[in-house]
């Protein structure tokens, strides 16, 4: 019994002992598909979900803009006015540098120099006699010794009419600067209230297209009834249909409209993509016109443009004042503190090393072939273009303070027409269909009426929009009022 038992066993393991390799070699392959697959995951790049159009509605309720607020949000985004910004602080930065090179600098330095030696013994003892200093003379005359330590400080004045022109050109420069940069800021808010109110404006023609496609859907409806009851031909509920399809198609290309002046701003006002927030539609309470005396006034006051021409005028007037400095002697001074000794050392053998030395070098310009008269002539026909577009500035403020002035009152005047109008297209519509439903007008009156009313309506709307974008125009030239 014992005997067969262990026969079994040794089978068993003789079996084991068969099957052992191919387990062995299926838990390696096992283990290297698990490797290689979390190599794989660890070398594959990060994905990021790209959020679609409206993904974030549901992240909470949307973010309300005022135009205050689209403002704010664009002067941060915007790369033209930042880029403006910029160089206001470049600007000023370039004033520093040249107020710093108007005032005296200091500079350590520290050097040493060698010199091969002298070996005539008549030389060193003379050189001994006069000097008290005895050794080897350097070779080379302009060289004091063979070792030489010099380590002085060095205080710079440099005096030039040049030097000052330039300082007063930075300084022009700044203003040019800080003009262009206001330019750029009001250029920006056209930009942002062209964009802003036109998706007010988006909204409400689209609202003004789901009335009248709802309008047209119930004269459908009446049109049926009529012709069931045999009082209008089938005509009329043909071009009923019609006018119900049209107005379909006006409704997704007034929903088309919407979404890319939605785009258009979100682009504007966000550093990443959000479309996710409304505005407040405040063309209800347009904006007071002032008189035309009183925005002429503001305009010669604060306007940028004539500031900037200004600004550049001066920098041409400085520049011509900067060359003929390039015919002007020019004053440097330097004042020395330190050693300049044999040995590196305050005291050798007992004599201070210490000391005090000043250069004084007055340069006066002889002849560079003709150089310097060029920068004059040059500088010169900078001024003389600098003079003919102030001059051009001037008048082009006037005639744009007449236009813009004008494009205001207008669309200020007819924005009360046009009320008025959309009122009268929605009661024409209003008897029209009631003239129709007593048998005394036809299907084309009751069409054109609908057509008329959604027309009326997004005119006003229009009107509204232009008048605040002839405001923004007009305070480019102004400054707000």
């Amino acid at each position: 019994m014992r005997s067969a038992r262990a026969d079994v066993r040794r089978e068993k393991m003789n079996e084991f002992q068969m099957r052992k390799p191919v387990v062995q070699a299926v838990f390696i392959l096992v283990l290297a598909l698990a490797g290689a697959r979390s190599f794989a995951q660890a070398q594959s790049p990060v994905t990021v979900d790209v959020q679609t159009p409206g993904a974030q509605a549901g992240s909470g309720p949307p973010l309300t803009i005022t135009l205050q607020d689209a403002l704010k949000r664009a002067r941060k985004n915007d790369p033209q006015f930042r880029s403006a910004v910029t160089d206001v602080g470049l600007a000023h930065e370039d004033r520093v540098q040249a107020r710093a090179a108007l005032l005296p600098d200091t500079n350590f330095n520290t050097s040493y120099i060698y010199t091969q030696g002298q070996n005539n013994p008549a030389l060193a003892i003379a050189t001994c006699s006069l000097t008290a200093t005895c050794g080897s003379v350097p070779r080379y005359i302009a060289n004091n010794a063979v070792h030489e330590y010099i380590s002085q400080a060095d205080v710079h004045q440099a005096i030039s009419v040049a030097g000052f022109a330039n300082y007063n050109r930075s300084s022009a420069m700044l203003a040019l600067a800080k003009a262009r940069s206001e330019i750029a800021s009001r250029g920006l808010v056209v930009a942002v209230t062209q964009a802003y109110y036109g998706l007010v404006v988006a909204q409400r023609k689209y609202a003004n297209v789901q009335r009248a496609s709802e309008e047209s859907a119930h004269f459908v409806s009446i049109t049926e009834k009529l012709e069931k009851g045999g009082e209008v031909a089938f005509a009329d509920v043909v071009k009923a249909r019609i006018q119900d399809q049209q107005q379909q198609r006006d409704l997704q290309e007034a929903q088309l409209d919407m979404e890319r002046a939605r785009l258009d701003l979100s682009v504007l006002l966000f550093s990443n993509f959000n479309q996710d927030f409304t505005v407040v539609d405040d063309l209800q309470t347009p904006q007071p016109l002032p008189t035309f005396q009183e925005v002429a006034i503001a305009g010669k006051k604060n306007n940028p443009d004539l500031r900037a021409a200004l600004a550049t005028l001066q920098a041409a007037n400085h520049d011509v004042t900067a060359a003929w400095g390039g015919l002007l002697p020019s004053l440097n001074v330097d004042f020395f503190y330190g050693i300049d000794a044999t040995h590196f050392a305050i005291r050798t053998d007992g004599v201070k090393n210490l000391g005090y030395s000043g250069v004084a070098t007055l340069q006066i310009p002889i002849f560079s072939w003709g150089s310097d008269w060029s920068k004059v002539k040059q500088a010169k026909l900078r001024q003389e273009q600098s003079r003919v577009e102030m001059s051009a500035t001037q008048r082009q403020l006037l005639s744009h303070l007449r236009q813009f002035y004008g494009e205001a009152e207008t669309a200020r005047s007819e924005m009360e027409s046009l009320s008025s109008s959309a009122q009268m297209a929605a009661e024409s519509l209003r008897l029209t269909n009631m003239r129709y439903q007593a048998g005394e007008a036809t299907v084309l009156e009751v069409v054109d009426a609908q057509n008329t009313l959604t027309m009326a309506r997004n005119a006003y709307d229009d009107g509204q929009a232009r008048y605040q974008l002839a405001i923004a125009n007009l305070q480019t030239l102004t400054g707000t009022f």
